[in-house]
């Protein structure tokens, strides 16, 4: 179906096409059970202690404002991640702000944290219990001088109904936003996250989100931080701002961050690296590029507990996730591992 219907999409641009999802999913009226697929409990995992059907979650940037999260979770998906939420409401960067590079297989985006702000978020998740695994992804208005403290507001208002909370420090559509992958400017940030934990008794996992463009020092330091202030999670990782040589598309040299095709590798390589210094030890979510079972199960044998897509349903659709289901069980079958878990890390 959405082979037939994409040229049509297609035609679009690519934020229309995203809020004509968006209000689409807002109608869903399929039953979970259609896109539920044969051995499914194969895939059955779990994340931050708690049970989900699948590995296969869908990355912060979609459902920006907590809009369509429940309808998200019938498409199949075993967790939802939804934001960026700022404290106060923000409209984003001037459009166009999103691009399709058809020949790449990829999407740049300078966004900019376009959301409804932290309060309306809140009552509509107060007021809409998820149905499954729900992560809340949070960062810093653009106009905040003092970004950290933007981190501790959104923390201490959105610790609701949630599996866990990502601390986004990564986007490079925010200034001085990656600055907080420095030792000293992490620490800080830590800290005064550890001491929002205590004083509102925060039960919820803290993940951060890193950036695919950090060097060996960063790794290490970040590798240092997260066992010292027990950060449960990584997402490996955001889009990147870099590695544009090879790329086909005319609209390459937009500024964004890229992503989709040519994260893939990047990002699995850096998932790698850090599975190997922590070893199971915290939970890796993997991003970047993941458009298939192959791709997903590359990941998940690289170090990824779970995996998450965005640009992949952009060019797949909403099927994509029932197609990754099926072809991971098909792998897990061929290697003879009767749980997804048992797959993860062999190929490090």
């Amino acid at each position: 179906m959405f082979s037939f219907l994409r040229p049509y999409i297609f035609t679009l641009d690519p934020e229309a096409a995203h809020d004509l999802a968006i209000n689409s999913l807002k109608f869903n009226i399929l039953p979970k059970s259609f896109f539920h697929v044969q051995d499914e409990e194969l895939l059955e995992t779990s994340l931050f202690n708690n049970t989900i059907a699948n590995p296969i979650g869908l990355a912060a940037g979609f459902d920006k404002s907590a809009e369509v999260y429940n309808s998200l979770f019938k498409l199949g998906f075993g967790f939802v991640e939804v934001g960026t939420v700022t404290p106060k409401r923000q409209l984003g960067n001037p459009k166009p702000r999103i691009f399709r590079l058809e020949d790449d297989q990829a999407l740049i985006n300078r966004l900019g944290f376009n959301n409804h702000g932290s309060e309306i978020i809140f009552n509509r998740i107060s007021k809409n219990s998820p149905d499954g695994l729900l992560g809340i992804n949070i960062g810093p208005n653009k106009d905040t001088k003092n970004k950290a403290e933007d981190y501790f507001s959104c923390l201490s208002k959105l610790s609701i109904n949630t599996g866990y909370i990502t601390i986004n420090i990564s986007s490079p559509n925010t200034e001085g936003l990656r600055s907080f992958h420095q030792s000293n400017e992490m620490e800080k940030l830590l800290v005064g996250i550890e001491k929002i934990k205590m004083k509102k008794n925060i039960k919820q996992a803290i993940v951060l989100k890193i950036s695919p463009d950090i060097n060996e020092g960063e790794i290490s330091s970040i590798l240092d931080l997260t066992f010292k202030y027990n950060i449960q999670g990584l997402i490996i990782s955001n889009t990147t701002d870099r590695n544009r040589e090879g790329l086909k598309d005319t609209k390459k040299k937009e500024k964004g961050g890229l992503s989709g095709q040519p994260l893939k590798e990047i990002s699995t390589n850096l998932i790698r690296k850090f599975y190997k210094e922590t070893q199971g030890k915290i939970k890796i979510i993997g991003v970047g590029g993941v458009d298939s079972g192959k791709t997903a199960f590359e990941k998940i044998s690289a170090g990824a507990d779970v995996i998450q897509l965005y640009t992949g349903m952009v060019y797949k659709g909403p099927g994509i996730v029932k197609e990754i289901k099926k072809e991971l069980i098909s792998i897990l079958k061929k290697e003879n591992l009767n749980n997804i878990s048992k797959a993860v890390g062999i190929n490090t």
